[in-house]
């Protein structure tokens, strides 16, 4: 299985005092709709796509009530749903107040590890382009070519460019197009 990713130059979160770096990010698709998920899923199987929709809803509707109840959601074979939330320190336990010092509830989803495994097992990843300030070109070859840099491992002439480009901006510092492998 192959997953696309795109090239974009951002600053670390952590060291915005450095140079922006270039980093891989997934290039997803569109999720499927409802109706093509469940019959990808029920091909080959007893189960009616309607039966899955319907297994699906339920499901839909059962986590959340389970979450606001403070329980964990194990799915088994998916994972595992649980609330989490940020929270400010108080130094008397008489002065909290939940209402204003409890923030940012969400709800963090982990996968099984059978699923997980499943997933990331044989993993390839394929250069789906480049992205930069808002432009967006198709593969790295297009973005060279527009930006007048060398392809790597191509012959440079004496003038620092490749043979039949006119001018020439000096090496890539060595970066191939799979800069993962």
């Amino acid at each position: 299985m192959s997953i696309n990713y795109k090239l974009v130059q951002k600053k670390h979160p952590t060291k915005k005092s450095e140079p922006m770096k270039w980093y891989a990010v997934p290039n997803s698709a569109r999720p499927l709709a409802q109706k093509a998920l469940t019959r990808a899923a029920t091909a080959n199987t007893t189960t009616a796509p309607i039966e899955m929709e319907a297994a699906i809803e339920l499901l839909a509707a059962f986590i959340p009530q389970q979450l606001q109840q403070g329980h964990t959601v194990n799915v088994p074979g998916l994972g595992t749903f649980r609330l989490t939330f940020k929270s400010e320190g108080v130094e008397d336990i008489n002065l909290f107040n939940a209402g204003l010092m409890i923030k940012s509830p969400r709800v963090v989803f982990s996968p099984a590890k059978e699923l997980r495994d499943k997933i990331v097992q044989g993993l390839r990843f394929e250069n789906g382009g480049v992205l930069e300030a808002g432009v967006n070109y198709a593969s790295m070859a297009d973005y060279r070519k527009a930006k007048g840099l060398p392809t790597p491992g191509a012959p440079q002439t004496p003038g620092g460019g490749t043979p039949g480009e006119s001018g020439g901006s000096g090496g890539s510092g060595g970066q191939s197009e799979n800069p993962l492998g």
